[in-house]
């Protein structure tokens, strides 16, 4: 008897299920998600660390260049207003860059949005990103269709077109040319529902579409300088024929052409960053460091404007030659008081003429 009830717990013990076991399969099985989960959302938030990381370098960065620019644009527009109260008039090339220096001085603050909230965005409306991207667009416009003003000036001087020579046409053509153009794209741009929903405000957003991204890469940077191109070409065709000198001999031919060169290599490469980021965006999303990558692009949009200005103050004699009066006078401020200046020195000759007596009597 006792042998068969050894016989039967043998057996149900060996046909029972082990559930020990199949509870440790499923807490590793449990704890391998959990590990793949957690791996994952450090991975990401590291990428987003660094992203944020280089952002912020950049910001540095152009905070410190955009610091230099806007006291040479503050000096430039001092500068010209002085000249203007010596003589009582600019000249029409003078006037152009006077009007150039306003609008950079205007985007480098119209660029603060940016310096203040990266590597975040700033927080507003659709409608208001939407009203701050469109100023920021016009104003870029009107620099740049300044400049294609310039171009002319330089090409034909003075200009054979009567209306040209009026500054209040040549005003009133560029900025109904910029604001047309800065409302087609506003339209491209949207957004047509939801203006008044909080939202991460960017100034092109590559959400927008590849089509918008093309039309502002036509509009706002191939056509004013195909025209300054244009312009350049022919005058360099008028000038050899007639066996002269263009640009080069200019004051401001050399200044002009380094800036241009600056702005156009500045908008080069955010138009190209844009209309990448806007494919990207279509295909498979933007990544962290992808729009760290636009920002980064963004900030050397507005470099431009910066060295733009810095090269104007640097390269322009009698801009130069105020800003080298108010550096020597500082100097002399600075100087101490018991500080010994020979130069101050001076002898003043003395000159005495006597007639002799030989001399009266002849």
């Amino acid at each position: 008897m006792s042998n068969q009830s050894v016989d039967l717990f043998i057996t149900e013990r060996s046909t029972s299920p082990p559930f020990s076991n199949s509870s440790t399969i499923t807490d590793s099985s449990f704890t391998n998600t959990d590990t793949s989960t957690t791996s994952s959302t450090i991975s990401s938030v590291l990428d987003e660390i660094a992203a944020s990381d280089i952002t912020s370098r950049a910001n540095y960065v152009y905070s410190f260049f955009a610091g230099l620019g806007f006291v040479a644009g503050c000096f430039l527009l001092y500068s010209f207003i002085q000249t203007y109260r010596a003589h009582k008039r600019l000249a029409w090339l003078d006037g152009l860059l006077w009007v150039f220096c306003g609008l950079q001085l205007l985007l480098l603050l119209l660029s603060l949005h940016a310096v203040a909230y990266r590597p975040h965005y700033l927080k507003t409306t659709a409608l208001g990103c939407a009203v701050l991207s469109f100023f920021i667009n016009t104003a870029s416009l009107c620099g740049l269709l300044v400049l294609v003003l310039m171009a002319y000036v330089l090409t034909l001087d003075p200009p054979s077109h009567a209306l040209l020579r009026k500054p209040g046409v040549c005003a009133g053509l560029v900025s109904v040319t910029s604001v047309l153009i800065a409302l087609l794209l506003a339209g491209i741009r949207g957004p047509r529902e939801g203006l008044q929903e909080t939202c991460n405000c960017y100034m092109d957003p590559t959400k927008a579409g590849v089509s918008y991204a093309v039309a502002k890469l036509c509009l706002a940077f191939m056509i004013p300088y195909v025209l300054q191109l244009v312009l350049l070409i022919g005058g360099c065709v008028r000038q050899w024929k007639s066996k002269g000198r263009f640009l080069s001999g200019s004051e401001e031919g050399p200044m002009f052409l380094t800036v241009t060169v600056v702005m156009f290599v500045c908008l080069l490469f955010y138009s190209v960053a844009l209309v990448r980021g806007a494919q990207i965006q279509r295909e498979v999303g933007l990544s962290n460091h992808e729009q760290a990558f636009l920002s980064v692009a963004e900030f050397v949009l507005f470099s431009g404007s910066s060295a733009s200005l810095l090269l104007v103050l640097l390269m322009h004699r009698p801009c130069r030659e105020s800003l080298h009066g108010v550096l020597r006078q500082l100097r002399d401020c600075c100087r101490s008081p018991g500080h010994t200046q020979p130069n101050r020195n001076i002898i003043a000759p003395h000159i005495e003429i006597t007639d002799t007596l030989q001399d009266i009597e002849s």
